[in-house]
């Protein structure tokens, strides 16, 4: 059963390609907004706070700051809306996982460059 559905997902569900990125990266998501009849693209720019699941169910998780409040959005790897993804910096951490990362303000909410 379960290889069934993987075949399905491998055969319909229509994958893009997106450049490599995890957590820690500061990453740019442009996605497709509709209004009523009206679609404009919006960006949303933050750091990569983890990468969950595989195949077509796979999300990522951004956070950015907005003014003095944190927002965090999850994105489906693919959703339809989802037009290009463009990482600005790779940032050197040691976790897939970066949750600690939401408690941290100032100085200590800095993540390094990885160089290469």
């Amino acid at each position: 059963m379960n290889s069934l559905v993987k075949f399905v997902q491998d055969e319909f569900v229509e994958k893009k390609e997106y450049p490599q990125f995890g957590a820690g990266d500061t990453i740019t998501v442009y996605y497709e907004i509709r209004e009523g009849e009206k679609k404009r693209t919006q960006f949303f720019r933050g750091v990569v706070l983890q990468r969950k699941g595989s195949g077509s169910s796979e999300t990522f998780t951004i956070r950015k700051m907005s003014g003095t409040i944190g927002v965090e959005r999850i994105f489906p790897i693919n959703l339809p809306a989802l037009q290009k993804i463009e990482v600005n910096k790779k940032g050197k951490v040691r976790r897939a996982r970066i949750f600690y990362f939401r408690g941290l303000t100032g100085r200590k909410a800095r993540i390094k460059e990885r160089r290469g």
